[in-house]
């Protein structure tokens, strides 16, 4: 896709890229057995490329940092994008190697095995970026890796420009890691989305022991979205499901939404969906309360189907406003 020289995007995305490879089985295998797989489905998936999508339905002008291969799935992921109005000024091409894929299982009641090849995208090196390119964005949001290509985001974060705000989701890969270990983006994170049980799973030990704070003491999610704040991360998102979302910035705001409770199908994208949705309402300078209801929102739109297909367009979003905010 050529583009002009001079655009901007508001929001480029770097994270996983892969194909799901989705196979419904009668039962899940254990060693030594054999099972048989009832039927297949193939879909390009990975948590940033969710959001970037998203956020390219709503009108946003996106691009995206990942590596593919010359192969079938590499043709899938990189037309999927394309499809949906991501720019590809920012992708990688493998000479050799895989694209990657997340192969799922999934037996009639509903339980799961999950195989993850991260293939040519967990390999992309600081050199391959490209500067000029990744300069034109407004916002970059940043979801987990593996490999040569979290090593490179964590080069990468404090060589980005002041101007550029940094949208952060660690799930749960990196929340296991815990704060220590991914300190150099966490340090440059301007926005922070993140659920529940990764907020704690990612740094109650590690407030308990910097701050002295004994076990038998309960650590609210609150608590904890504060002590964040306070390190330096401007705003703080916590994703909680059914929940809703909870949202606290730098200027004191803080917001409690309930969510949209709809019949979900699939809930697999939701936390992708509301990060489309609130980086969507952030670039539109909208304040912090509107920001996490619109991402309630989307994410409440996207899980009524399977996959990405729920996520809202523009002229969806746009009657949202109008119905729920009064907006002319």
């Amino acid at each position: 896709m050529e583009i002009a020289d001079d655009i901007l995007y508001d929001v480029i995305g770097f994270g996983a890229l892969n194909v799901d490879k989705l196979y419904t089985v009668d039962e899940i295998a254990c060693h030594d057995e054999e099972r048989s797989i009832l039927k297949s489905e193939r879909s390009p998936g990975g948590s940033a490329a969710n959001t970037i999508i998203g956020l390219a339905n709503l009108g946003l002008t996106t691009s995206y940092i990942g590596k593919i291969a010359n192969d079938n799935d590499g043709e899938l992921l990189e037309l999927n994008l394309a499809e949906h109005g991501v720019h590809l000024n920012n992708l990688i091409y493998a000479d050799e190697g895989v694209s990657g894929a997340a192969l799922g299982f999934v037996d009639q009641n509903g339980e799961r095995a999950l195989y993850i090849n991260t293939g040519v995208n967990e390999e992309i090196s600081l050199n391959e970026i490209n500067p000029i390119e990744l300069n034109r964005g407004k916002i970059l949001h940043i979801t987990s890796m593996f490999g040569e290509t979290f090593e490179t985001q964590k080069k990468l974060c404090p060589k980005l420009p002041k101007s550029m705000i940094v949208s952060f989701d660690p799930g749960l890969i990196y929340a296991k890691l815990g704060v220590e270990a991914i300190k150099p983006i966490l340090d440059r994170t301007d926005i922070l989305l993140i659920n529940e049980n990764e907020l704690f799973v990612l740094c109650e030990d590690y407030y308990r022991k910097r701050d002295n704070i004994p076990k038998d003491e309960d650590l609210s999610f609150r608590d904890l979205a504060i002590k964040l704040r306070d390190d330096g991360i401007k705003i703080v998102i916590v994703k909680r499901g059914t929940k809703g979302a909870y949202g606290i910035n730098s200027d004191d705001e803080e917001v409690k939404i309930p969510a949209f409770l709809v019949d979900a199908i699939d809930t697999t994208a939701a936390g992708d969906s509301f990060n489309a949705g609130f980086l969507y309402s952030y670039v539109n300078g909208f304040s912090l309360e509107k920001s996490v209801t619109i991402g309630n929102w989307v994410a409440s739109q996207a899980v009524k189907a399977m996959g990405i297909a729920g996520l809202p367009m523009k002229e969806d979003l746009d009657e949202f406003l109008v119905d729920y905010f009064k907006e002319d």
